[in-house]
């Protein structure tokens, strides 16, 4: 049978093409191709693993940058305290100060007044005794009709104004 024969020599043709091809191909993809898709792999790989690593330097300097600005925020925050809390004793000792010399006006004010007042008093009482004398005297004269003078109406009176 020819068709059988030439099977085998068709075939035979045939896998020698297939082998040489598949051979090519394997040496353009397997040692020309692979190699850079995987060298960009790599590439990509390691490029990626830096972007990481750069990340996570950069995190750590915003961390230590944000843990000295929130100590630097805190001592800013105490000194503030420290400046309100001497404002406050400043103010605190002029108003102490103030105060005092205010309560001293008003002292040497209550201290005239109180003398002002003693005085008044005084002087009323003398005219109270005064006034208190020439009744008596009057007094005696109408009732009694002797006449009766001034000091001994004032000791009288003073006696009377000392026991009541």
């Amino acid at each position: 049978m020819p068709q059988i024969d030439q099977l085998l020599e068709t075939f035979s043709s045939q896998i020698f093409w297939l082998l040489v091809f598949f051979g090519i191909t394997f040496v353009v993809i397997g040692r020309g191709m692979v190699p850079k898709v995987m060298g960009t792999v790599a590439l990509r790989d390691k490029q990626i693993a830096d972007d990481l690593a750069a990340a996570q330097g950069a995190r750590d300097d915003a961390d230590a940058q944000e843990e000295t600005w929130r100590e630097r925020e805190n001592e800013n925050r105490a000194n503030a305290q420290a400046l309100i809390a001497n404002a406050k004793a400043k103010a605190a000792a002029t108003s102490a100060k103030k105060l005092a010399a205010a309560q001293k006006r008003l002292d040497t004010k209550l201290s005239k007044a109180a003398t002002a007042i003693d005085e008044a008093r005084s002087a009323a009482m003398a005219e109270v005794e005064d006034v208190a004398a020439e009744a008596t005297q009057d007094i005696v004269a109408r009732l009694a009709g002797a006449k009766v003078d001034k000091r001994a109406a004032r000791s009288a009176v003073k006696k009377a104004l000392a026991n009541g």
